[in-house]
């Protein structure tokens, strides 16, 4: 055999080498899973906020510095009990100064009468010492509301959840000072889409997850949806009860699930491996596209409810350039799908 056959033979397995490497280069590499059987949750997505059933916020209704305040944040109180009082010297004075002016009107009223039975005044005169005499003491009794509103009390019977302010700072109508409620029982208060609402019902089942309790999912009902929503916000409010041993405290927030409806033994399918209507399915090596029929589409995975059975194998995350009998690699050996 001469140098030039030699040659173009090696020239020859060299090519078919390369054309076969970048045929077998261009074939796509896919990640293959089973279909999984299990219950297919359909739920509405929302957050919350952990809240007292029974509270109330206790703020001043004009600004005042704070002359006293309990040390009773996390104590019992009863309804009524003062929890602060505000600086009320001006009020006072100005309380007293009225006293002092229907004193003496009250003693002209008596002095008008009489001259007035004895004919020296008119009844005129006599009805407008009595008309002045009635306003200072409407003026007595909204000096004594204001001054009885400097007293902040417990609204109700429960436990000072929070207190804020100090004795020296000045609060405004703003500032609330105390919260005070019944530590149970306890509800989230969460805001709901209104696309979603038309799902969601007295009575339903809501799965909870709190950042305090990264490992538990925890349990609550819907138990009252507000009538008007919010058309800024675009949300309802949804409170959703929890139970009395729930480990959840007033404050932390949550992310809820509430279950709108539930199929057990269904088909489950990773949600990526759903293009459309159709799945791509892997047999010896060849790809093919498959339509299938769907139904609830939870969390990371789809129902599968015709088109499909737990023996078939398909594309986790189908790639692009995967053509309808065209060959693929299998990354690795079929799995069930978690």
């Amino acid at each position: 055999m001469g140098r030039r056959t030699i040659f173009a033979s090696v020239i020859l397995v060299v090519a078919t080498a390369v054309a076969a490497g970048y045929y077998w280069y261009r074939i796509p590499t896919v990640t293959v899973v089973a279909p999984t059987t299990g219950p297919a949750v359909q739920a509405v997505y929302a957050t919350g906020v952990v809240e007292p059933v029974y509270w109330a916020k206790v703020a001043p209704l004009t600004r005042h510095r704070i002359a006293e305040i309990c040390a009773c944040e996390g104590k019992a109180v009863s309804k009524g009990e003062l929890l602060a009082r505000l600086d009320d010297r001006e009020e006072r004075a100005r309380l007293a100064e009225l006293d002092a002016r229907a004193e003496f009107l009250a003693a002209e009223v008596t002095r008008y009468r009489r001259l007035l039975e004895r004919r020296v005044v008119s009844s005129q005169a006599y009805e407008r010492a009595v008309s002045e005499h009635g306003q200072i003491r409407a003026a007595i009794a909204a000096a004594k509301e204001r001054l009885r509103q400097l007293d902040l009390r417990a609204p109700l019977d429960g436990i000072v959840l929070r207190k804020d302010g100090e004795v020296g700072e000045v609060a405004a109508p703003e500032d609330v000072l105390f919260w005070v409620g019944q530590p149970r029982p306890l509800w989230v208060v969460a805001e709901v889409d209104e696309e979603d609402i038309p799902r969601v019902a007295d009575g339903q089942q809501v799965l909870i997850r709190a950042d305090a309790f990264p490992s538990r999912i925890l349990g609550g009902t819907v138990t009252r949806i507000t009538p008007k929503g919010d058309p800024i916000n675009k949300n309802y409010r949804v409170r959703i009860a929890l139970p009395d041993d729930t480990p959840l405290k007033i404050g932390m927030t949550t992310e809820i699930n509430i279950l709108v409806r539930r199929v057990e033994n269904a088909l489950l399918v990773p949600a990526e491996a759903v293009a459309g209507d159709s799945v791509w399915i892997v047999r010896d090596g060849v790809a093919s596209r498959r339509k299938v029929e769907t139904g609830i589409r939870g969390d990371g995975k789809i129902q599968v409810t015709g088109g499909l059975t737990a023996a078939d194998r398909i594309v986790a995350a189908p790639p692009e350039g995967l053509a309808d009998g065209g060959r693929v690699r299998v990354r690795r050996p079929a799995a069930p799908a978690r």
